[in-house]
């Protein structure tokens, strides 16, 4: 077993219990519960001990079951009135209220390494789901947005449901139910699993790629994400009209906004004002290069740092007022190249399967696909093609 480096812990947390769930809090009131096993958070609830975090001698944390009569706590957490002045003002903060907070403010160590989003950012998406707001997260296609939603679906540990909108051709069966006939027994209606969600308390439910759903879907939506309705009228059902819709149900929509986008739908400003907007944008050119080197540490960080730049150089290029490419390449696409290279692959034929067919070859040597090219073979060993950019043009490019 490995030995304690220190019998003081660095950290000490309580454990309640909260429904189901045995909750653990720091003496500052932060919550511990995701960096302690439940079996450990249990035994503590049981034995009426405190749990105590110290590290061991090769640097990992350990946490230990403490006795309370043999611990001193200390913490300002603990409203202590032998400390207090008659003139210092106090508020009694509820606990639930004190538990949302510690949650929220404690949530960024939930996020997945990666997903690249700044700590505000995160907090403000946790903050909306558990206060129960419509969530609506916006960017570029391949900026992460779904892995965002997923993430945050996970840290909130509730009941979750997906559903991919812009792939349904039947909104009203996908979102309603459908009715069925069948040989002795005649005609009857089932429901959607998407019924089953709503009426599901405490649901989390996921509405990937919104931008691409049926108008008829929107429709049908209305009602439901309407903080004064939330109900889903069910016309076909005999004998109830309309479910409504469980209590602390969340709903997190995905879309892409901007004309650049084919087969999505400007979003009705009547469905978008039922929403919380959070806004995703493309990685810079370091958070690309951090999050390739996170996912394939065994690719040579020379030839991350040369996808990193060929995106950046991209996405500069399709932003500028002379613009010769639509768009940049996303997040999405580098993590597909990065996985062509780390399967043996060189970064030009990696290119070659994953980056130029996303482009127009219409136009020969002006072409789309001949920029983008152009762009690839600047960093590639035999550094061929014609030379689109120089170097001082590629400095200035990826500094942008």
């Amino acid at each position: 077993m490995a030995k304690m480096m220190d019998k003081t812990p660095e950290v000490l947390c309580e454990v309640v219990k909260s429904g189901n769930r045995f909750n653990a809090f720091d003496t500052d009131g932060n919550k511990r519960t995701s960096e302690i096993s439940t079996t450990t958070r249990r035994r503590a609830f049981e034995g009426d001990c405190y749990l105590g975090r110290f590290t061991t001698s090769t640097g990992k944390f350990q946490w230990r079951l403490l006795n309370k009569d043999e611990v001193n706590v200390t913490t300002s957490a603990v409203n202590d009135e032998n400390n207090s002045s008659e003139n210092s003002p106090t508020v009694e903060v509820p606990t639930e209220h004190a538990e949302v907070m510690a949650f929220i403010h404690g949530s960024y160590n939930l996020k997945p390494r990666g997903l690249m989003m700044n700590e505000l950012k995160w907090k403000y998406l946790v903050r909306s789901a558990v206060r129960g707001k419509n969530i609506m997260m916006t960017g570029p296609a391949g900026c992460g947005k779904t892995m965002a939603a997923k993430a945050l679906v996970n840290s909130l540990d509730r009941p979750d449901f997906y559903f991919n909108l812009g792939a349904t051709q039947d909104p009203r069966g996908t979102l309603i139910g459908n009715t069925h006939f069948e040989e002795g027994k005649g005609t009857y209606f089932s429901e959607s699993l998407f019924v089953k969600a709503i009426s599901t308390p405490n649901a989390v439910i996921l509405l990937d790629e919104l931008s691409r759903a049926h108008p008829d879907a929107w429709n049908i939506l209305m009602t439901v994400l309407d903080y004064g309705q939330r109900y889903l009228r069910l016309d076909e059902k005999d004998g109830q009209s309309t479910i409504k819709v469980a209590e602390n149900v969340t709903f997190i929509a995905t879309a892409n906004i901007g004309n650049e986008y084919t087969s999505t739908r400007q979003l009705d400003k009547a469905l978008m004002d039922r929403f919380t907007i959070v806004e995703m944008d493309l990685l810079s050119e370091s958070e690309e290069f951090d999050l390739l080197s996170y996912m394939f540490p065994n690719v040579d960080t020379t030839v991350l740092g040369s996808v990193s730049k060929i995106a950046s150089l991209t996405r500069s290029e399709s932003s500028s007022d002379t613009a010769r490419i639509p768009s940049g390449i996303s997040t999405r696409t580098t993590v597909e190249l990065c996985g062509l290279l780390y399967d043996g692959f060189t970064l030009e034929e990696s290119a070659e399967v994953s980056i130029y067919p996303q482009y127009d070859n219409t136009g020969g040597v002006d072409s789309e696909r001949t920029f983008v090219k152009q762009i690839v073979q600047k960093f590639c060993d035999d550094n061929s093609g014609d030379d689109l950019f120089n170097e001082e043009e590629i400095t200035e490019a990826t500094e942008v």
